[in-house]
């Protein structure tokens, strides 16, 4: 009998992975709620035309990347004598759409007041697996979006975001990032720019790759992302979208770009970097990952991308509701914190080892104590052999707490840290604080 497996292009989390899934998704909390953003929680699937009128229907996630399905429909009930219309739904294939959609739904644009969003979870695309990309897939994102009247369309509100990006990656523990900026213009400046392109992509296509030969009828941006190497010196002469650009957009661009430089936020203008997706407005950006291999990530160096998409409530039916946000691909950050010197196992802070199984019970009192002072604790079997405990800690914390008869009835317990070797009595209602903060000798 064959045994089952994860579907292809998805995989379980176990641990002890998930403790750094855990740590990045504390720490993602916590510089959220210290400028300010709200979780907003979203359904797994939407209605398709959010995705095709949202995301635009030329675009790959849409076009060839969506798992789209039309439930039956509901039978029908008493008091109704036809069956309710079945709807086509699609597994989200990003949140930033949906987002968009609960601010229209549920009328946060009345408020006045710019709506600070941010979400966890998973989305799904019909990509081909390979690493750090699976079909499902977990994304970290914020969204900023209000009514023009609450400063949703200033410019401090992209650097004040790109700002926050830095602080988060800082956080995390990724120093060695770099941060591409570019601009895609207004509602008007970005079409004008795509007959541009297109037209300068006409006589040059059937020298592409099938991808580029593809995108250049149906959404000429993408070409500009290409990354197969022959087709680099064509793209290099493709017109910039900058020189499309109406002065108003070249304003807000600037004026990103003096209030990153006044807080000290190195940035690199990509002319290149225009992203794919129809929702797209003035700034975009990516942060990549630069030196020690991109990190475990490959070629693909990314860590996170987004933009301003001022013109995408009114796409979707809602009223005018400028914005901008981002996505970071969390299985992507978890490889490249992995490739990273210094990423160790979470350890507990202390393993409790009863000698014989008549202490057992006064092991788990001591580790309810412990847990209840807030610490992290593994706790033995007395019927475990001295030796075996030593080696069952010596992997799962990084002290052992040695208790026996005599240490109960003393309440003098034995304590051995396994970095420095140094090996302590302690007073049973000293424990906790002593293994809150280890010693940092080395002598025995």
């Amino acid at each position: 009998m064959s045994t089952l497996q994860a579907v292809r292009g998805t995989r379980d989390l176990l641990p002890p992975e998930t403790e750094l899934w855990n740590r990045i998704e504390t720490t993602v909390r916590r510089i959220f709620e210290r400028y300010s953003f709200g979780e907003i929680r979203t359904p797994i699937f939407e209605d398709t035309q959010l995705f095709a009128r949202g995301v635009g229907e030329d675009t790959d996630i849409v076009s060839k990347e969506m798992y789209t399905f039309t439930p039956v429909a509901d039978p029908p009930r008493q008091g109704r004598s036809q069956p309710e219309t079945a709807q086509s739904l699609t597994l989200r294939p990003e949140n930033t759409a949906g987002v968009v959609r609960a601010y229209i739904e549920h009328k946060l644009g009345e408020t006045g007041q710019l709506q600070k969003l941010y979400y966890i979870g998973p989305q799904f695309r019909r990509e081909r697996p390979q690493k750090g990309r699976y079909r499902q897939f977990f994304q970290i994102g914020a969204e900023v979006i209000g009514p023009p009247s609450a400063g949703s369309e200033s410019p401090l509100r992209d650097a004040e975001v790109l700002e926050m990006l830095a602080t988060l990656l800082g956080e995390l523990g990724i120093s060695s990032w770099k941060l591409l900026l570019n601009s895609v213009g207004s509602a008007t400046d970005r079409p004008r720019y795509v007959q541009t392109l297109r037209a300068a992509l006409e006589p040059v296509a059937a020298s592409m790759c099938a991808d580029c030969q593809r995108r250049a009828v149906t959404n000429p941006l993408r070409v500009l992302d290409c990354k197969h190497p022959q087709d680099q010196p064509i793209i290099a002469t493709l017109p910039r979208i900058w020189d499309s650009l109406d002065e108003g957009s070249k304003e807000h661009f600037a004026a990103v770009c003096t209030a990153l430089d006044a807080c000290g936020v190195p940035y690199e203008h990509d002319h290149r970097l225009v992203r794919g997706l129809d929702y797209y407005t003035r700034t975009t950006f990516e942060f990549v990952q630069v030196g020690a291999g991109e990190g475990g990530l490959g070629s693909q160096n990314a860590l996170l991308g987004g933009g301003r998409y001022d013109g995408l409530s009114e796409a979707i039916g809602g009223p005018r509701a400028p914005g901008i946000g981002f996505a970071m691909g969390e299985d992507r950050l978890v490889l490249a914190l992995e490739a990273q010197a210094g990423q160790t196992p979470l350890l507990a802070a202390a393993y409790i080892a009863p000698l014989g199984e008549r202490i057992n019970a006064a092991a788990l009192v001591l580790a309810r104590e412990l847990r209840g002072a807030g610490l992290r604790i593994e706790l033995g079997d007395g019927s475990f052999r001295l030796k075996k405990s030593f080696e069952a800690a010596n992997k799962l914390a990084r002290a052992i707490v040695i208790l026996g008869e005599d240490e109960v009835a003393s309440g003098i317990l034995t304590v051995k840290h396994f970095a420095s070797g140094e090996q302590t009595k302690v007073p049973r209602g000293q424990l906790g604080a002593f293994l809150a903060s280890p010693p940092t000798s080395t002598s025995n």
